[in-house]
């Protein structure tokens, strides 16, 4: 049979020309057109980490640290409850973003002092983080640790946001109050509490009965020991510097008796005692010592039910910071820390700060400005008595001065 017509040399060329072609098409196609786009990186774009589509109408806090490159894992944080409805709100819009599907936040609402205790005492395992609302015992929190494990049991620490403390009351009984002592101040607390005739012999009222001022357990409650830090320095007139010879003066103790053997509630949580003073009402207090931030999440609420709060600030004051711990502790391995330390970029994110504001903190970001967001409570309630400026702020006293102050309540008191 006779061989069928041969290709020329020039035949050939074009063959490979012409598949050549269609390779390189293919390529530019494949990589120009038809496949998923890059970014700069060469990652993905519009594709979250676990190769969802990303959600555009999600505004996501910038955290400037990247992407969780972790596994998947829950991280217990152990918080006051002031701070329940903001860290609530942040937890919820955490779970939207990428790095809130690979890490799960377990909120574990305790009283400062009390988690303190659930860490070094007790060895918690389900606490990863710790949340008080100040730093105020962190040093007491530390040498207990190291006392019996040796090694600082925070790794990492950062404030979120802050909230000094004020004196609340009903508006009407204020009005009563400052008729007959001129000014709100634990020395005038103490003269109300002492008064044998209650609210009779203050303002001509005996169907108020007896005066009540109330503040949480100082065992428990950061807010009920910064009560007895902040009686401690108004009685000796400083502002840093207090010594355990302030406290074992017998003249300051015995006005400081006079003080906390009146005081009534003494509840673990500062957001339950707020609570109940609404819900409640004047039969449950006359007068609590709590942070800013929880009156302010309650002023709306009050008015309709009992005639509306006003807040007055003690003249000695602190801040609570609301620091952020993230823990060194042997449950706690790196990749809980690498997660908390992704909630913590989330948390201190603009966006974020911002909505603190309106649940009642001054945002510890000082980029976010705290009269100028539009329905600050800085300004809605300026005729409740909410100021930006303090009289005089006080350094915390150190872990020594603490703990005696703790041991004098104890003992001249009672644990309650």
């Amino acid at each position: 049979m006779a061989d069928g017509p041969k290709l020329t040399l020039a035949g050939k060329m074009f063959v490979l020309l012409f598949v050549a072609g269609c390779v390189y098409g293919a390529y530019k196609l494949l990589n120009l057109g038809g496949g998923p786009a890059k970014d700069p990186n060469g990652k993905n774009a519009g594709v979250t980490s676990t190769g969802a589509p990303a959600n555009p109408a999600v505004q996501q806090p910038s955290s400037g640290s990247g992407e969780f490159s972790g596994p998947a894992v829950e991280i217990g944080l152990a918080y006051g409850t002031e701070k329940e409805t903001w860290l609530k709100w942040a937890t919820a819009r955490f779970a939207e973003t990428p790095d809130g599907q690979k890490i799960r936040v377990k909120l574990i609402p305790k009283g400062s002092l009390e988690a303190a205790q659930a860490i070094w005492r007790d060895k918690d395992k389900t606490i990863h983080v710790w949340s008080p609302a100040s730093s105020l015992y962190k040093d007491v929190f530390v040498q207990n640790w190291q006392l019996e494990n040796g090694n600082n049991p925070i790794t990492k620490e950062e404030r979120l946001a802050l909230s000094p403390m004020v004196f609340v009351m009903w508006e009407e009984r204020y009005q009563a109050f400052i008729q007959k002592y001129k000014t709100v101040s634990f020395e005038t607390i103490r003269a109300a509490l002492n008064e044998k005739e209650g609210w009779a012999g203050i303002a001509m009222q005996p169907d108020w009965g007896l005066f009540k001022f109330g503040h949480t357990h100082p065992n428990q409650s950061n807010s009920g020991l910064m009560a007895l830090v902040l009686m401690s320095y108004d009685y000796h007139k400083k502002s840093a510097g207090l010594t355990n010879a302030d406290l074992l003066d017998p003249a300051f103790q015995d006005w400081f008796i006079g003080i906390e053997k009146g005081a009534s509630g003494l509840l673990p949580s500062t957001g339950t005692m707020m609570k109940n003073m609404v819900l409640f009402g004047p039969s449950t207090y006359d007068c609590i010592l709590v942070y800013e931030s929880v009156v302010i999440d309650y002023l709306k609420p009050a008015e309709g039910k009992w005639g509306g709060l006003h807040v007055i600030y003690p003249k000695k004051n602190m801040w609570n910071e609301n620091p952020y711990y993230i823990l060194d502790v042997p449950w706690s391995d790196a990749d809980h820390r690498k997660a908390a330390e992704a909630f913590l970029d989330f948390l201190i994110s603009e966006n974020v700060q911002r909505e603190s504001l309106k649940h009642g903190f001054r945002p510890g970001s000082p980029t976010v400005a705290i009269k100028d967001v539009p329905d600050s409570p800085f300004v809605t309630y300026e005729k409740s008595g909410l100021r930006v400026d303090l009289p005089s702020v006080c350094d915390p006293p150190s872990a020594t001065v603490v703990n005696t102050l703790i041991d004098i309540w104890e003992r001249r008191v009672g644990k309650k």
